[in-house]
């Protein structure tokens, strides 16, 4: 078969999988006008129309549909011939794909990341620093990594805990002199709260009484942000109480620049979770990096 025919079948594949020409054709590194082009040469060439078309929705035809199980049985034996020579190498090779919250991401990620590579000389690396959640099939990510994400029911995802943060309730004096110190989980419905919200989550703080039950707390929010670093900046300008992650503070508290609140309540331990597309053979260069994470990681909690 000639590669010109491989290609368009490629395309093919990428479109139906993603959803779209303009996922399916980033996945190979098209325009959404080449994946098109591509998919209809192989319709001529078929003679047979595979996709129903609309402007916003995609579907198989019968004819898709037989053409699309064959493709996939090919797919797998060639999956099966190549995980029988990386099994062996173990090797990581190409290129990586991650998507990582913003501040964990630069100060915890990018340091294992510099290590990987340099063990790992064939792989390259693609990252989007964001607190966004990124749609990881959609937007063709290998991995990704997210803080205390909710339980992930998209059957096409598969997820590991690799970490555990603490989170702590804290302060600027200058918050705390002009509208004075919480003592209680109560008092916090009368302060203004920096709360964590995108188009996506909204960030509840999990609390207890030492000894308690844990406790969804809810404060008063007139400041809400998409960014754990504009919370912290916004922490320290005196603009409200904050819910942060220790690794984002622990030099503001001790600097004093903050002051950890409620020492009388316990925070939770909040997940560190690395989130991947579901396949059967999971790719060397997504592998070792999660159990690079993991046993740099597993020891100790950030």
């Amino acid at each position: 078969m000639k590669r010109a025919h491989l290609d368009e079948i490629f395309a093919f594949m990428s479109v139906v999988d993603a959803g779209s020409f303009v996922a399916g054709g980033r996945a190979l590194g098209l325009t959404r006008s080449a994946a098109g082009k591509a998919l209809a040469r192989l319709e001529s060439r078929l003679g047979v129309r595979l996709l129903n078309r609309t402007t916003r929705h995609l579907s198989l035809t019968d004819d898709g549909r037989v053409f699309h199980e064959h493709c996939l049985e090919v797919l797998a034996a060639l999956d099966k011939a190549e995980a029988s020579v990386g099994q062996r190498t173990g090797t990581p090779r190409g290129v990586l794909r991650l998507t990582l919250p913003a501040a964990f991401g630069r100060l915890h990620v990018l340091p294992l990341l510099r290590d990987y590579l340099r063990t790992w000389p064939q792989v390259q690396a693609e990252v989007s620093f964001t607190d966004r959640v990124a749609d990881i099939i959609e937007e063709g990510y290998d991995l990704a990594v997210r803080i205390n994400a909710s339980s992930n029911s998209d059957t096409r995802l598969v997820s590991r805990i690799v970490a555990q943060h603490r989170v702590i309730v804290c302060a600027a004096p200058s918050y705390l002199e002009a509208r004075g110190e919480p003592d209680t989980l109560e008092e916090l419905a009368v302060h203004d709260c920096l709360i964590f919200s995108s188009q996506t989550r909204r960030q509840h703080w999990l609390l207890r009484q030492k000894g308690g039950s844990s406790v969804e707390v809810e404060g008063r929010s007139r400041l809400r942000l998409d960014s754990g670093e504009a919370i912290r900046d916004a922490a320290v300008a005196g603009l409200g109480i904050a819910y942060l992650p220790g690794f984002l503070i622990d030099e503001d508290l001790a600097s004093g620049r903050l002051k950890a609140l409620l020492p009388s309540c316990e925070t939770e331990y909040v997940p560190i979770m690395a989130i991947y597309p579901s396949k059967r053979h999971l790719p060397a260069k997504v592998r070792r990096f999660i159990d690079l994470m993991v046993e740099q990681w597993s020891a100790k909690s950030t």
